[in-house]
């Protein structure tokens, strides 16, 4: 059923009365200790250098540096943000190239913005016939001077597209190189097509939101497993009980799965219908509460419980867990789901929980995994003791782990999340690989 209301969507013009650039390679002589001198300069440059063989001219610098301990460079990298002063105010169209495509995206800072001052972002994602620029002129005063607001545009708002997910990462990415953002307050929002995004994007990523709120959305059932991975991520709900391009009941339907899996959650339904748009948009009424909640939205400590479920085209970090490789699971296409194959329609996708019950004693739990990682840090184990790890009821590792500077520099360049720094990268085979 879902799919479709999403070719509807395709082709509808929704009238809603709602509103990482690529750079060039630099030259191996500009990576010089005597160019970039202190060892904050080494780290700043390293974390943002354009390609990843720049980037590694500059690792042994570093490491070698007299002044490069972990905690040092830990604390440069806490501290590291552009204290320079940005462009403040409305930005309508800015540039950004991701995998050699060009896109655009809206940008809103507080005028008073204070390089000194860490500020939450919104990332706001439009629906079918909008773009991004359309978005900032309803947002922006109620957002006050308290927020950083970015609204990409995506043609036909196609944000369950690979490329979208790609370029929502690498926009944040970006904001975050220029403006002193609070790592630990970014949100996802999006209307319709956008709200679908929400959810698709917000599942996969949830360990970088502190809160996601899709609107007049939905997502097909055989993604609802991937819920799962918001289970320490704040979700915000609204639907229109009117709305006839995205019923109402595609909301209900997550909802009701939310709640049976414990996630935190607001659903709000309104009743309010537009000229043009019917049931179909997100009234003025409802964003005061809505920003309301994004004032009290903080992403949660990292969890000594974790769990994610990944398809094949997904093996990314998630909080301090990665899953490297899998059985046969399902994969999804640049357009998520429009090839349905078996593996697909049964949901067979790869799982892992990870729990640390008592001190340096890690119980991990798998479904159709091979390998996977366990980044660790100094409030998950105590490092000066051994660390036991118990793999689908078996021993799988025992002994002591040593924090690495080059492990944490990695793995901070990767993440671009300077709010969680790993120093301790541990890959486990599993047994029988299931």
């Amino acid at each position: 059923m879902f799919f479709k209301f999403l070719l509807i969507l395709l082709g509808l013009l929704c009238v809603i009365p709602f509103p990482g650039i690529a750079g060039k390679a630099v030259a191996t002589s500009q990576y010089d200790q005597e160019t970039f001198g202190s060892l904050p300069s080494l780290v700043q440059h390293y974390l943002t250098a354009p390609t990843s063989e720049s980037a590694e001219l500059l690792l042994p610098q570093i490491l070698n540096h007299p002044d490069a301990t972990i905690p040092a460079v830990s604390k440069i990298i806490q501290q590291s943000r552009r204290d320079d002063q940005q462009p403040v105010g409305s930005h309508p169209s800015q540039d950004i190239t991701v995998r050699g495509r060009s896109y655009s995206y809206s940008l809103y800072v507080p005028p008073s913005y204070d390089p000194a001052k860490a500020y939450p972002l919104i990332v706001c994602l439009h629906g079918a016939g909008f773009t991004g620029e359309g978005y900032l002129d309803r947002w922006v005063p109620r957002l006050e001077d308290r927020y950083i607001l970015v609204c990409p545009t995506m043609s036909m708002g196609a944000w369950w597209r690979r490329s979208a997910e790609e370029l929502i990462l690498a926009i944040i990415q970006t904001i975050q190189r220029r403006y002193h953002v609070d790592a630990d307050r970014i949100f996802l929002s999006g209307m319709s097509n956008g709200g679908i995004g929400a959810w698709i994007i917000g599942m996969h990523h949830a360990d970088l939101f502190a809160g996601i709120a899709p609107m007049a959305g939905g997502i097909d059932d055989v993604l609802f497993p991937f819920l799962e991975n918001l289970r320490l991520t704040s979700v915000y709900v609204i639907h229109g009980v009117h709305d006839q391009v995205m019923p109402v009941s595609l909301s209900r339907s997550l909802v009701d799965d939310m709640g049976k899996r414990g996630i935190e959650h607001v659903y709000r339904e309104h009743t309010f219908t537009h000229p043009h748009a019917g049931g179909h948009f997100f009234p003025r009424e409802e964003l005061p509460a809505l920003v309301s909640w994004f004032d009290r939205q903080t992403r949660r400590p990292i969890s000594r419980n974790v769990s994610v479920i990944r398809d094949a085209t997904h093996l990314s970090s998630f909080s301090w867990v990665q899953i490297d490789a899998t059985s046969q699971i399902a994969a999804f296409s640049e357009n998520l789901i429009d090839k349905r194959d078996a593996l697909i329609a049964e949901k067979v996708y790869a799982t892992l929980t990870a729990d640390i019950p008592s001190p340096n004693h890690i119980v991990v739990t798998t479904e159709h995994v091979r390998r996977y990682s366990l980044f660790l840090h100094d409030a998950l184990v105590d490092f000066s003791r051994p660390v036991k790890v118990e793999t689908n009821g078996q021993l799988s590792f025992e002994g002591i782990v040593t924090p690495s500077l080059e492990a944490l520099l990695q793995e901070a360049r990767r993440r671009q999340d300077p709010a969680r720094l790993f120093p301790v990268k541990l890959t486990i085979d599993v047994e029988g690989g299931c």
